[in-house]
């Protein structure tokens, strides 16, 4: 299996910090928050990796090169200067990832979930995601999950967390240029072709400066245990 990070985005909440750091390079306890999936990546045994580029993505390029350092081997999705949203990026990445279904991951997040736990895709689905449960600063959610497939609407809403499997089919039809993801995994549903999983573990987006100082502690303090 090969994985796609998601590194394109500008970061606008969480200025000014990404004004002239990208994203997935901003410090979360001493090490930039990207290099966490390349290490969670290699203990999957998933070894080639794609990573979006846009906003800043020279200074990404130059940080993480070929990925000798990592053990893996890393290859880049120029986006331009304006990024092409999450659907828009993955499907112009489709040549990169090949025909079997592939991991993607927010590279702005940082979650204790082991990528080999997500097993292989189930039969049946086009893609797969990992939800969690709402944190405060989205407590409505986005889905629901009944019987392992994905709803749009349950008692019990849960988050997406960015991170999924998908089949290259999921975006079938899909023209070249920006677009968001979510109207796609809305037709998956409709279709009856997601599943999901929920992460009760540590999951958590640095959307914020705030969340990122918080996110910062807490990082270090794990490691102090």
């Amino acid at each position: 299996m090969r994985a796609m990070l998601l590194a394109a985005g500008r970061g606008e909440r969480l200025r000014p910090i990404t004004d002239t750091v990208p994203k997935p390079l901003v410090s979360v306890a001493g090490r930039a928050l990207i290099e966490y999936h390349l290490e969670n990546l290699l203990r999957a045994g998933i070894g080639e990796v794609v990573i979006n580029l846009s906003w800043l993505g020279e200074r990404i390029r130059a940080a993480l090169g070929a990925g000798e350092r990592y053990g893996l081997a890393i290859r880049y999705s120029e986006e331009g200067p304006v990024a092409l949203e999450t659907g828009g990026g993955i499907a112009r990445a489709l040549p990169l990832l090949g025909a079997e279904p592939f991991l993607v991951v927010n590279a702005d997040v940082w979650t204790d979930l082991e990528f080999a736990s997500l097993g292989a895709l189930p039969a049946g689905a086009d893609a797969s995601i990992v939800l969690a449960p709402n944190p405060e600063h989205h407590p409505a959610g986005d889905f629901a999950l009944r019987d392992g497939a994905v709803v749009e609407e349950g008692a019990d809403r849960l988050t997406y967390t960015g991170i999924g499997i998908y089949r290259p089919e999921f975006f079938a039809g899909c023209p070249p240029g920006r677009f968001p993801l979510r109207p796609l995994l809305r037709r998956a549903i409709a279709a009856g072709r997601l599943r999901g999983r929920v992460h009760r573990g540590e999951w958590f987006d640095a959307g914020t400066p705030e969340r990122l100082a918080w996110l910062d502690a807490h990082v270090r303090g794990r490691g102090a245990n």
